[in-house]
């Protein structure tokens, strides 16, 4: 397995899982949300915050944005695109906000305008999500700026999967399992795709961004070897919004990411071995030592 060094931290086989809460659009639009999510993220110990950009005009043809579609926003589809895409104005709160703060950030970027805007604040990777994995043009757009990227799996073939890999290159690249349902099923997880990605791109750091329900999956992931782990983040599962139902309440990802680091250092090293923690207890219950 490869390593990738993401700002000050290294990812990949004998480094610690890099844990990136999924802030996306479940801040809804406000900078306030936004904020309370970053610190909840800091507070849990997670290494960075992931948002989501793109260029409304150029993800969504006109049909789409003008379809009827109910929100805070508006009436339509394009009102509520736009009404929870941050601008420049947010994204520099943003920047300045995670600095203090002392935590990682970066984006998805759906599109190609998207990824120059994201650059001028000099991010640390970029996240290249499922639905643009076959997107030629964004994929060598992305890696043109020279940034680790994460690679999102969901929703795509392993041929594909191949192909995007040979167009961007296998330095600074991480992969990440994925299913691209919101909350994926338990019987939908299919965690052993982990393995599969590892045996074939054994010198390619793989992680696992997760949609599903509880904490349990992301622990799970971790123990298959998995090196990163990405997990949407809301302050409340009932609050308005499509991807909260598929997010984690700030305790529980909390609790996942300490079971995360539980789980590291239990694992160990894989050496059998008498501990000094057991010689007593060896001398105390052992009656014979024959060999």
């Amino acid at each position: 397995m490869g390593i990738v060094k993401i700002g000050d931290k290294w990812v990949g086989e004998g480094n610690p899982c890099f844990v990136v809460a999924e802030i996306g659009i479940n801040h809804n639009g406000s900078l306030e949300i936004a904020k309370k999510l970053i610190d909840a993220a800091v507070e849990s110990g997670a290494d960075a915050v992931k948002f989501q950009k793109r260029t409304i005009d150029v993800v969504y043809t006109a049909e789409e944005l003008a379809k009827q579609r109910e929100s805070p926003f508006g009436e339509t589809n394009g009102d509520l695109k736009r009404g929870l895409e941050f601008g420049l104005k947010e994204y520099q709160e943003i920047h300045v906000y995670c600095r203090k703060k002392g935590i990682l950030w970066f984006a998805s970027c759906w599109d190609e305008e998207s990824v120059d805007f994201i650059e001028q604040f000099n991010p640390v990777c970029y996240k290249i999500v499922s639905p643009s994995l076959t997107d030629k043009n964004l994929l060598n757009y992305t890696r043109a700026k020279g940034k680790p990227i994460l690679l999102s799996t969901g929703m795509n073939t392993m041929d594909q999967i191949r192909q995007a890999v040979k167009i961007l290159g296998r330095d600074n690249l991480i992969l990440l399992h994925c299913v691209s349902t919101y909350p994926t099923q338990d019987s939908e997880l299919n965690l052993q795709v982990i393995k599969t990605l590892q045996k074939e791109f054994s010198d390619i750091p793989v992680g696992y961004s997760s949609h599903g329900y509880g904490t349990t999956m992301g622990v799970c992931a971790t123990a298959l070897g998995a090196c990163v782990i990405e997990r949407h983040v809301t302050l409340d599962v009932s609050m308005w919004g499509s991807d909260q139902s598929a997010s984690l309440e700030l305790w529980k990802f909390k609790l996942m990411v300490g079971n995360i680091r539980r789980l590291e250092k239990a694992m160990g090293n894989g050496e059998k071995r008498i501990l000094d923690s057991e010689i007593q207890i060896l001398k105390k219950l052992k009656r014979k030592i024959d060999f």
